[in-house]
């Protein structure tokens, strides 16, 4: 049936703050976040947080900023009342956290609502009462200098988003993840947190110490194994901390980002942070970051979000490539470090990148004529390392590699589809299976470590935790020693299983994928496990590898085989120069 026409006619004021409310506070985290970036724009330098259930009974905010006049409080909770901005040039150019004037009347429709304050100077504060909606009249109150913000029984008078709020756990949970967002950006105030009547967190400000407050709010082992980086150009300045490669996660969760001190989820940002870490980490591995980018207010648009999650770039590729290209330098160092943890239990030197030499003469696109002689400069250029190190056989006689300067696998100058490398040497080509080299000198190493005792074990930066069923609960309980001989700490839950360290040898790899692999077997010898451990590792060297990489692969194969790269069939095939002119009939 047709609805029959019905008049256009204005809403109330109530329902329309319930409507902004839809959009503003989500949860009880979404309410403190508001009112704690009120308290800052204020000049907050210290906030108490007091929650009750969760946040669902009580939130009550107290700060010690500048405060609010008695005459102002009324307009406090009018909509779009703020005194942040007042034209559309200080839209353009906002550079407070918080700018629409809706928090708080949002948060007063659905809740039953307090605001209490005191101007630096004043005799003594005003209180404002709020129920629903409908305010009430100012009264004198003590109070010292500051803002007190109580937010009682929220969503009481919307019973369908009340519904909506999840366990107390986890509405809590979901606050405290926001203020450590919040806490990473302001180093410089103090915060403290209590709920349902005990004090959980306190924040001290560490103006002069900023590594104090990532120890806080994220953990020591990130502090210890983070790279801090800094770099301006293009009128853009980016700064913070990024983990090390070793040191990724299975999610992109603990990425935080800020742009102008606030804090966002940008696609555009997570996107050039994966690419300045794609030659340096698995597929499916995140690495966590703190990461601050500073640019001109008016290049950025804050206002696309009622929330402030989002923000819009102006010059979004820009942007994209300054933080990509910051990273990717940054990270140079580590470029080769999966294939050299394999080296560091061996004599072979590690090839570090130094330097981009071009491998084309003149630069025109033509390629020149090189011989074997050309390659190894432009390998001494490019790695800053000696192109051919002297080596001997297990027969103790000097390798070919010392006789011709040229190691007995060449140098490499491609990868064919991503899997096979191609190499150089004094003869001709050499194409090599990185995935079955690695696979093999994984077994070779566990072996070895293994004869000497259990593996020593590398603890997670932040614990990896994973559902399972009940089979896979009890199938670990019942043989968690052998787990611990291979190196692995894991604790196991009700349905789920934590990983807080894996073997050393192995920390490189995605540690989930690692652990499910052996979970999906059934209880074995350790030896058995060792062989399904091996092949992961090769396993995850199928995919693109830099020069840099390949080349110390090639290294720590030679040094496996008394220097003359001479493995097993399946790992190396040279062919001569002289065969490959025969393919073409050269000579006839």
């Amino acid at each position: 049936m047709r609805r029959p026409p019905v008049p256009i006619r204005q809403l109330p004021e109530t329902l329309i703050n319930q409507i902004a409310a839809g959009e503003v506070v989500e949860r009880p985290s979404s309410v403190v976040k508001e009112l704690v970036e009120n308290a800052l724009d204020a000049g907050a330098t210290r906030v108490d947080i007091t929650l009750e259930e969760g946040g669902a009974r009580l939130i009550r905010i107290r700060d010690n900023g500048i405060g609010i006049a008695a005459d102002e409080l009324p307009l406090a909770v009018c909509r779009h009342a703020t005194s942040k901005i007042a034209s559309l040039d200080d839209l353009e150019a906002v550079s407070t956290l918080g700018f629409r004037g809706e928090a708080l009347p949002s948060i007063a429709s659905v809740s039953r609502f307090s605001l209490t304050s005191r101007p630096a100077g004043s005799e003594h504060g005003h209180g404002l009462l709020v129920d629903g909606g409908k305010a009430g009249q100012v009264s004198p109150k003590p109070h010292p200098p500051g803002t007190t913000v109580e937010v009682r029984d929220l969503f009481y008078n919307v019973p369908a988003r009340k519904k909506f709020l999840r366990a107390e756990r986890t509405e809590f949970g979901h606050v405290e993840e926001w203020l450590r967002s919040l806490l990473l950006a302001r180093p410089d105030i103090e915060l403290r947190i209590s709920h349902n009547d005990k004090s959980t967190r306190r924040y001290p400000a560490s103006r002069s110490d900023p590594m104090q407050r990532l120890r806080d709010t994220l953990s020591a082992e990130f502090a210890e194994h983070a790279l801090q980086i800094e770099h301006a150009a293009a009128d853009m300045r980016v700064h913070g901390w990024i983990a090390l490669p070793g040191h990724t996660r299975a999610s992109a969760q603990q990425q935080y980002l800020y742009v102008n001190g606030r804090p966002v989820r940008d696609r555009n940002m997570a996107h050039a942070i994966k690419s300045g870490y794609q030659d340096v980490v698995f597929h499916g591995r995140y690495p966590a970051c703190v990461l601050f980018l500073e640019l001109d207010p008016r290049r950025v648009d804050v206002n696309v979000h009622p929330a402030k999650h989002e923000v819009r770039f102006r010059d979004a590729r820009m942007v994209h490539d300054f933080i990509q290209r910051t990273l990717h330098e940054a990270l140079a160092d580590t470029r080769a470090q999966s294939n050299q943890s394999w080296q560091s239990q061996s004599d072979v030197p590690a090839y570090q990148h130094a330097a981009t030499t071009s491998w084309w003469a003149g630069g025109t696109g033509t390629p020149s004529a090189r011989s074997i002689a050309d390659t190894r400069a432009a390998y001494q250029q490019l790695y800053a390392a000696p192109a051919a190190p002297v080596a001997k056989n297990h027969a103790g006689n000097t390798t070919e590699a010392a006789a011709t300067g040229v190691p007995a696998l060449g140098y490499a100058i491609a990868q064919l589809h991503g899997r096979y490398i191609l190499a150089e040497n004094a003869q001709g080509l050499v194409i090599v299976d990185p995935s079955d080299a690695q696979t093999r000198q994984a077994k070779a190493l566990l072996e070895a470590a293994l004869r000497k005792g259990p593996l020593a074990t590398q603890a997670l930066l932040l614990p990896e935790t994973f559902a399972v069923d009940d089979d896979a609960c009890a199938s670990v309980q019942s043989c968690l020693d052998v787990w611990k001989q291979l190196g692995f700490d894991l604790l196991v839950k009700a349905d789920a299983i934590e990983i807080r360290g894996v073997p050393m040898l192995l920390a490189h790899l995605e540690v989930v994928g690692l652990v499910r692999t052996l979970l999906s077997m059934q209880p074995a010898s350790v030896q058995v496990w060792v062989d399904a451990l091996s092949a992961y590792a090769g396993q995850a060297m199928q995919r693109r590898l830099s020069l840099t990489e390949m080349n110390a692969l090639m290294r720590s194969i030679e040094a496996a085989s008394g220097g003359n790269g001479a493995l097993a069939r399946g790992v190396a095939v040279h062919r001569s120069l002289a065969e490959i002119e025969q393919w073409f009939d050269r000579g006839k």
